[in-house]
């Protein structure tokens, strides 16, 4: 058995749940440019994601979750969860992002993965509370996924990190496989492999006998 861990906004999935969220309180421009600004590891992912959650305040529990009704998983995403999980690998999803998005998306293609570890926006008399709750706004991916391999009794050396920014580079350094999913200019040297779809990384993985090849 394998630990595979999946990045999901960008990675496994081509929504910016933040976005998503922002553009029902129309400051989804601000948004764009401060999770541009975090990717490129120009300001703290902390700080961002902050910046972000703050923004929302106010935002009605309808809106969050129609926004969260708009997230998608990649053409091919599903899939390939489906196949690493059929070849008895624990497929986790290590994000900074919603798990509301999270499960919503997957909900859609109806797969499902092991572990889920990621942020949540709180909520007072059905409005977001422009705080963020969880364990990856502070903490990074590499203890996250440290975590995981631990609980699972599986080597760092026998995990694969799948991502595309900087927040990303924590496990990408630490994992046995890195793979950057069309990773920014700054992630890129991390990564032992470069993808730029979920066939293509489906594809990656059958040569490196971790999944069987499609059919």
């Amino acid at each position: 058995m394998r630990l595979i861990a999946f990045d999901f906004d960008g990675t496994l999935s081509d929504s910016e749940m933040t976005v998503l969220l922002g553009k029902r309180k129309n400051v989804a421009e601000e948004m764009a440019d401060i999770t541009e600004r975090a990717m490129n590891d120009e300001i703290s992912y902390a700080q961002s994601l902050r910046k972000r959650a703050s923004l929302l305040e106010g935002l009605e529990i309808e809106d969050a979750e129609a926004a969260y009704d708009e997230v998608t998983l990649r053409p091919g995403a599903a899939d390939l969860i489906a196949r690493l999980r059929d070849a008895g690998h624990h497929v986790a999803i290590l994000t900074g992002g919603f798990e509301r998005g999270v499960e919503r998306a997957l909900q859609k293609e109806g797969v499902e993965v092991d572990s889920i570890v990621a942020n949540r926006l709180p909520v007072e008399r059905d409005r977001l509370t422009g705080e963020v709750e969880g364990s990856l706004i502070e903490g990074t991916k590499d203890e996250a996924l440290e975590s995981l391999a631990d609980e699972l009794g599986v080597k760092l050396s026998h995990s694969v990190a799948v991502g595309d920014g900087a927040n990303d580079l924590p496990m990408l350094e630490v994992a046995g496989l890195a793979v950057g999913f069309e990773p920014k200019p700054a992630v890129e040297p991390a990564c032992d492999d470069v993808v730029s779809s979920m066939y293509e990384l489906g594809d990656l993985l059958a040569e490196r006998a971790i999944v069987r090849k499609s059919e």
